[in-house]
């Protein structure tokens, strides 16, 4: 029996979820079939129910559905309640339909495993307040930053993820404008959809130093904007395919329940991207 996962998002042509899957499938000897789906607000729950009709076992969410993601499942992983944001939904035989987010925890695997950064009493500027910003607060603040500062066009989303998460940790929040008053972080990441259209939110060059680690979490063959801007602040910078590795193996451990040697998948992806 194949096991069929599928990828939804808006655009989604450009993900190489299905690569990162598939690679996982040969690693563990499992075998698994896992495809891209494009979807509108529209058509997205049908698409989701549709999937399960189909007796698919789960599917990965990406922008910009993590939120409404919420409303397509019975029950909700811990991480994924708190977060308010979905981005992989368990599909079990019952008619079921288990939500979870594995973004926070695959963020910060490729940040101090991979990258090997500590992100203990660091100050932290996240940019955005979508659902992508909402699954990786958590898991961040569990690493003990000394704060997290939470950037966004529409200042009063960021200030909703404070009420949500202040709790956990030293949480705040403006609007792009008034990063000018904040000093230098040592760890900035965009967690907007604008490097999808070759663009970055307005920023002081003050955010940055040459200590700094600019974490783009989109992927591609070349350096987001946002990465070139902070390459040239001096800041070291690193694209997203660290964290999607990290949480697609999370997502799969939780479907397949093994979790794939992370480290035998990037060869063969940095040689795609290339």
């Amino acid at each position: 029996m194949i096991n069929r996962y599928t990828v939804i998002g808006q655009p989604i042509a450009h993900s190489l979820s299905p690569v990162v899957h598939q690679l996982f499938g040969e690693l563990t000897q499992r075998k698994i079939h896992y495809s891209r789906t494009e979807a509108t607000p529209e058509t997205f729950a049908a698409i989701v129910s549709d999937w399960q009709s189909s007796g698919a076992k789960g599917c990965n969410v990406t922008a910009p559905f993590k939120e409404s993601a919420v409303d397509q499942c019975q029950r909700l992983s811990a991480n994924a309640l708190r977060a308010g944001s979905v981005n992989t939904i368990h599909m079990h035989r019952d008619g079921s339909r288990v939500g979870h987010n594995t973004d926070g925890v695959g963020l910060v695997a490729d940040i101090v495993s991979n990258k090997r950064t500590s992100l203990a009493a660091r100050r932290i500027l996240l940019l955005g307040a979508g659902g992508a910003a909402r699954g990786v607060i958590a898991p961040l603040l569990a690493a003990g930053p000394a704060l997290i500062h939470i950037a966004n066009r529409t200042i009063g989303r960021a200030e909703t993820l404070v009420d949500l998460f202040d709790d956990l940790g030293p949480v705040s929040a403006s609007g792009y404008d008034a990063l000018v008053e904040q000093a230098a972080f040592d760890v900035v990441i965009n967690a907007t959809t604008l490097s999808l259209n070759g663009g970055m939110p307005a920023l002081p060059d003050s955010i940055v130093s040459h200590n700094c680690l600019a974490y783009d979490m989109s992927y591609g063959p070349r350096d987001t904007a946002f990465m070139c801007w902070s390459k040239s602040k001096g800041a070291t910078t690193s694209n997203g395919l660290g964290m999607l590795v990290e949480q697609a193996a999370e997502s799969f451990l939780i479907w397949e329940g093994v979790r794939p040697k992370t480290r035998m998948a990037y060869p063969r992806l940095r040689e795609l991207l290339s």
